[in-house]
């Protein structure tokens, strides 16, 4: 009876133990995942640390880095429209001959600068000699019949005269002075002189002359060539006075205004960036396409700017007071956009990412918004946010191995 008493004590011993045994190793473990936990909290925390990138002095004098606080930057909300440059009406003129003639000489060729009346070809006919002997002849006619007319006046006066005589003398010399000042008329449009004809001086060319001043754009003549009346020779254009033509779309015209401004670009001219200012907006749409032309005086003319060429726009229709950065201080990385915070610690800089929000962009700039209010002094990398990233990248790797 004692041995079986003996065996169970001895059983019920060695099951305490073992369940003593199994709660150590549980605890021990536990204890294994605690510590584990802890070293990959303390990883974690030295890998959040390492976001960041460090650069020295001489790095930073190399980079050129521009380091500033954020602070309020006028953003345009624009409406993109194309265009061309054109001129008005007055500051173009098309030369053309008054008379069938052949052209003598010419005395320009295109892009030459011109002033109002300069003599610009000449031209030549028999038709011009006889225009002028004509009018050289109804002057001496009119003249004869002048005095005729006042001796009969002279005559009716006293009363010696007959009224008949007087009235076919006063008609005769209204009727050769109006054909006197026809002729004269069609002269001064050839430009020749009426007073060295009357002397007896008849010229063999007649000179055109330029309507205004500005630069020859075509010569579509030939010296030689036989011209018909109202054939357009030359091309005259006054750049001086050249304008922004924008074609803008029926869907953005109601945010339109005089006084707005613009700045564009002229395709044929790179790396150059205009301004203008909207003094007209049509208030008729064209057609093909359903659009209003907008023209806009330039402000900083720069370059050839010729009549005709292409050009690309965005009229400012509002301002509005952001925080902005330039484009070459943000950063993309997947679906997020960071900047970097820059401190000075010792003899280095060390930057820290901040993730941001985009908003719009105008020229270089584009706002951003952050997710928690800063500090007004916080000092931010203007620019070489690629360089930043990569140095921080850099710094990552090495601290993996």
């Amino acid at each position: 009876m004692k041995t079986i008493l003996y065996k169970y004590i001895t059983v019920f011993f060695v099951i305490l133990f073992m369940m003593s045994c199994g709660n150590i190793e549980n605890h021990n473990e536990h204890d294994g995942h605690s510590h584990e936990k802890e070293e990959q909290t303390i990883e974690n925390e030295d890998h959040h640390e390492e976001q960041e990138a460090i650069l020295n002095e001489q790095q930073f004098k190399t980079l050129k880095m521009k380091i500033d606080s954020l602070g309020l930057r006028n953003m345009s909300a624009y409406v993109e429209a194309n265009g061309s440059l054109e001129v008005p009406p007055q500051n173009e003129a098309a030369v053309t001959s008054v008379i069938g003639a052949n052209v003598m000489s010419i005395k320009v060729i295109e892009g030459d600068k011109v002033k109002k009346g300069q003599v610009i070809a000449y031209l030549s006919h028999p038709n011009i000699i006889s225009l002028q002997s004509d009018y050289l002849n109804a002057y001496s006619n009119s003249e004869l019949l002048k005095k005729n007319h006042e001796r009969q006046k002279k005559l009716y006066d006293a009363g010696v005269g007959s009224g008949a005589n007087f009235q076919k003398a006063e008609a005769e010399f209204k009727s050769s002075k109006a054909l006197v000042n026809g002729l004269a008329a069609q002269l001064k449009i050839l430009n020749i002189n009426t007073a060295s004809v009357r002397n007896g001086t008849i010229a063999q060319q007649a000179p055109l002359r330029s309507p205004i001043e500005g630069y020859i754009q075509k010569v579509e003549v030939k010296t030689g060539q036989y011209v018909e009346p109202q054939t357009e020779l030359f091309e005259i254009v006054n750049t001086h006075h050249v304008h922004a033509d924008f074609m803008v779309f029926e869907k953005d015209v109601h945010k339109i205004k005089q006084g707005q401004k613009i700045t564009f670009s002229v395709q044929s001219i790179p790396n150059s960036e205009l301004s203008a200012e909207i003094y007209s907006v049509s208030k008729t749409f064209e057609d093909n396409p359903k659009a209003v032309h907008v023209h806009a005086e330039i402000e900083n003319k720069s370059g050839n700017l010729i009549p005709g060429m292409y050009i690309q726009g965005k009229i400012q229709i509002e301002n509005i007071l952001t925080k902005a950065l330039p484009e070459s201080a943000i950063i993309k990385e997947g679906n997020k956009f960071f900047v970097f915070i820059a401190e000075k610690e010792g003899e280095n800089w060390v930057f820290k990412p901040l993730e941001v929000m985009t908003g719009e962009k105008d020229g270089d700039w584009i706002a951003v918004t952050f997710s928690e209010e800063l500090p007004v002094n916080t000092k931010f990398a203007y620019n070489n946010a690629y360089y930043l990233i990569a140095e921080m990248k850099k710094g990552e790797a090495e601290h993996s191995h």
